[in-house]
Order: structure tokens, then sequence, then C-alpha cells
């Protein structure tokens, strides 16, 4: 009988990415994905400790889990719980002790090993006729996850996540990226190249490459030599079948007159860049360790404009990180004025155990950081809906991805990122079928926009 899996993911692009490696390893070990936790032999929460109380959220969905591994149990079926992910690798021992209707623990760089647990683990129920074992794989190894990965790709987005570069060695003081992750590493090309090629076999027409720097990729090129990101990319755009490439999370540090450049020379790469600053002062950036200051962050950007003048960008920002006076916000405010995003993601900072700022003395008050972050929203979406209404008129190509809530309804993603949701109840395309967005998945289409908001845009297929 076929095993089923089902795995919940936390957090970034990169968990999804590897929560879809996961399912290539598992596939190996004659287990299928199931949407349903109550139909499942193994449970995965792939974890992420970015957000805050993240550790206590998923010890709330283990004592969910629990219910239904005790309900299997007394019907004689067997269900195993793992965590994996940057929270299991901070905290995995921490998580035995406290969770013991877990049964493995392993890091986000060691689910390579995943048919080795899981014999541990049937190994130990066995021998202790207990209903959980007890595997912790949370040591970075030796050797690089990516070189015992599986080639088959179950992956048949048209949309797809690749991991070029993993690991950070900036240790800014709010982040837990450094212990979770690992130092950086950057895989070879020709297995970028080769992952690429397997992907776009499977139907994907957009890769977005992944790395907690990614323009700090510097992998080995087929001479023998370091390729950049730029260089990559370059590669990447002659496979055929590749329409679109994108990239996140980048640094400004990092942020080369090579790759700016690329963006003006290769059609493939879409007028989009997601660039973190986290903060506008130059006091705050130095506090958090980010080794630049403001001012070497606009030329970054005018050089972007310069190069591609329609690009979107998008940013990061902590408000109220430990020592934020209203001198420092009002940087940050007059920041992104300037900028003018068209699109950004702003938190209040929350204190990450093991990192430096959670034990800083002058921790902001919650009730500053909650109204600073409401005038920096109100900001943002100012802009958004700036940029998003800027394209009311034009006619863009918008890869749909899945079905909308409404009939004939499907929502796809623009050039510049925007979440598009198109109407093709009246559309120029004779498709001749009841559902035509049925034979539209997967698909670039030529879509007016109609209508613009802080978050989407929406429009009509006209080609």
């Amino acid at each position: 009988m076929t095993k089923k899996l089902f795995i919940k993911t936390y957090g970034c692009q990169m968990n999804v990415y590897d929560s879809t490696r996961m399912t290539d390893v598992m596939k190996g070990e004659g287990y299928q994905v199931t949407d349903t936790v109550d139909d499942a032999d193994m449970v995965i929460l792939n974890t992420c400790h970015i957000r805050e109380k993240a550790a206590e959220k998923v010890y709330s969905e283990i004592g969910r889990l629990k219910q239904v591994k005790e309900k299997k149990a007394a019907n004689g079926d067997e269900m195993y719980i793992a965590i994996s992910g940057c929270v299991a690798q901070a905290e995995g021992k921490e998580m035995m002790r406290r969770a013991p209707a877990v049964d493995m623990v392993f890091g986000p760089q060691t689910y390579h090993r995943l048919p080795e647990m899981i014999k541990d683990a049937k190994t130990m129920r066995a021998d202790t006729q207990k209903s959980s074992a007890r595997v912790l794989d949370t040591e970075f190894p030796a050797e690089a996850k990516f070189d015992h990965l599986p080639e088959e790709l179950n992956d048949n987005s048209p949309a797809a996540f690749l991991t070029v570069q993993e690991g950070c060695d900036k240790f800014c003081t709010f982040c837990v990226v450094p212990y979770t992750r690992g130092a950086e590493f950057s895989r070879p090309v020709k297995d970028i190249i080769g992952e690429a090629k397997r992907l776009i076999s499977n139907g994907a027409m957009e890769l977005t490459l992944l790395g907690q720097n990614v323009n700090a990729y510097h992998g080995e090129d087929t001479s023998g030599g370091d390729a950049d990101l730029a260089t990559l990319i370059r590669r990447l755009a002659e496979l055929d079948g590749l329409e679109r490439i994108r990239y996140t999370t980048s640094h400004p540090r990092d942020m080369n007159d090579e790759l700016i450049k690329a963006h003006g020379d290769v059609p493939q790469l879409m007028p989009y860049l997601h660039l973190p600053i986290q903060s506008g002062s130059d006091r705050i950036l130095e506090v958090m360790n980010r080794k630049h200051k403001a001012e070497i962050y606009f030329p970054i950007i005018d050089k972007l404009r310069a190069a591609r003048p329609d690009i979107a960008l998008s940013s990061d920002f902590i408000v109220g990180f430990p020592g934020e006076t209203d001198e420092d916000f009002e940087a940050t405010l007059d920041l992104v004025k300037r900028v003018q995003y068209a699109t950004a993601y702003s938190f209040k900072y929350s204190p990450r155990p093991g990192t430096p700022a959670s034990v800083m003395e002058d921790q902001v008050p919650e009730d500053v950081k909650t109204a600073r972050l409401a005038v920096l929203q109100d900001e943002i979406t100012s802009s958004s809906v700036a940029f998003n209404t800027a394209t009311i008129g034009r006619t863009l190509p918008i890869l749909l991805e899945r079905t909308g809530k409404f009939e004939n309804q499907m929502i796809g993603r623009s050039p510049y990122l925007q979440s598009t949701y198109v109407d093709l109840s009246d559309n120029a395309l004779d498709v001749g079928t009841a559902k035509p967005y049925t034979d539209l998945m997967g698909k670039l289409v030529e879509v007016e926009i109609l209508e613009g908001g802080p978050n989407s845009v929406k429009g009509r297929v006209v080609a």
C-alpha cells in the first residue's frame, strides 16, 4: 500500500523549495503527497524562525498532530511526526525534550538524510515498543546536501524556485540565519543549469533563484573559476523554454555593477528587485551590523533605474529596533518617500533568541513600535497604489499560475511581480470551451490592466 506524506511549510521561498525537494526524497521511499493530515503516514512541519513566536506556533501544531497520531495508533496505524527547518535547527534538543510526540527533528541542511532517519525511527519503535522514536539530526554536514538529493523533480509549476546559494556570513544582529542555515555556500553552475533544465522540462517558464544572500553567489563555473550571479543569470538565459528569471533575497553590499547591467541587458531578467535595507538611519544600520550606510543605497537605486527605467523595487524594514529614536524612524520614512517602492514589507522588531539584538538595552516600547509601523505602512501603501495604478491601461504579459475564487478568473504575476487577477469571462480569445481558463494554466498571456490597488491589479486577456 502506498504511504502518504503531508508537509506544512512555514515562511520563506527557500522553505517552499526545501519542502518540494523533501517530497522528491520521500518519493524514493514510496511516499505520495496528501493534503489531508488524517491520511498521512508521515507529517513534516517545515518551520521558519523569522516570525514572532514561531516556535510556539509549531508546538501548538504538534499538539493537534499528537491527537491524530494517537487516534491512528488506537486503530493500529502508524504516523511519524517530523520537524524540519530553522526552528528545528535552532531549538532541536529543546523540541525533543518538550514534545514527546515528535519522532524526528532535523535542520535545513540535513533533509537529504531522511531515508536514514526514517529507518532509525522505525528501528527505535520496534526496539522500544513505544509510539515515538527520538531521532535528532541538526549537525551541519560536511557534505553539501544538494549532492545527495535525487535528480528526479516532482515540481511541475510554471513558476518554480531554484536554490543557488544558502547561508549567510553577514551576522546582522537581529537575524538567526547564520546560526540555522550556516555559512555561505554557492552551488556549481553546472548543477544549477542541470536542475533548471529539469524544471523547464517539467513545465517551468519562470525560475526564481533563491539564496539568503543570493547576490553574493560565487559558484564554480564550468571553466573551474568563480561565477557571480550576473554570469549565472546570463547562462540561464541561454536555456530554451525559460521565459523569465528572478532572484531573491539580495543585500546592498553585494549589488555589483555587472548584476545591475544584467537588468538592462538580459530580456529574461524581470524588472523587479527585492533589495532589503531594514532602516534609513545610518546609526541603526550600524547597530544592526549591516556594514553599509543609507548613502550607498541611493546610488544603487539610481544605477538600477538607469539600466532598467521601469524596474519595480521592493524592500524590508524593521520598525522599533533597539535604540531607534524618532529621528531614526524619520530617516526611514524619508528613504521610503525618496525611493518610491512598488511594494515593501515592514515588521515590528521582535527578539530572536540567541541573536545579539535580543539582549540589547533600550528596547523600544510596544506601543511606540505599533504607532511607527502604522505610519510606515501607510506610506508604503501609498507608494504601492501609485505604482499599480500607473500600470492601468497597459498591456502586460502575465504568467497564469492558478485559478481564482470566481468563475473564469485566474491569478498570475506580471513582470513586476504584481499579483494579477485576470477575468476571462469577456476576452478576445475564442477558446471554444465552457471554462477557457483550463487551457491557459501555466501560459503567458497578454492582459490589459484595468484596475490597480495596494496589493494587486486586475485585468482581462486581450491576446
